[in-house]
């Protein structure tokens, strides 16, 4: 049975997701070193976006889980009550 909340955290992960593969693209077509051969000058703050990015993505799939294990919790306690 699709609930609310089980949707709500499958949009999480699919949010957390596409957040994740964007900042890891994002990071991977950066420089890796200072004169590096065809690029340009390395910038590290370039990276600060997409590793906050990538925190976030994590954070909300740990948030995704939560609701699910929450959900889950509160089945049973139904269930049992209804026992």
């Amino acid at each position: 049975m699709i609930t609310n909340t089980t949707s709500n955290a499958a949009n999480l992960i699919t949010n957390a997701q596409y957040k994740a593969s964007t900042a890891a693209q994002e990071i991977a077509k950066l420089p890796v070193a200072k004169n590096e051969v065809g690029s340009i000058e390395f910038n590290s703050s370039n990276l600060i976006k997409p590793v906050l990015s990538l925190k976030e993505a994590e954070f909300e799939t740990s948030a995704a889980a939560k609701l699910l294990e929450t959900e889950k919790v509160v089945q049973s306690s139904l269930f049992d009550a209804m026992a």
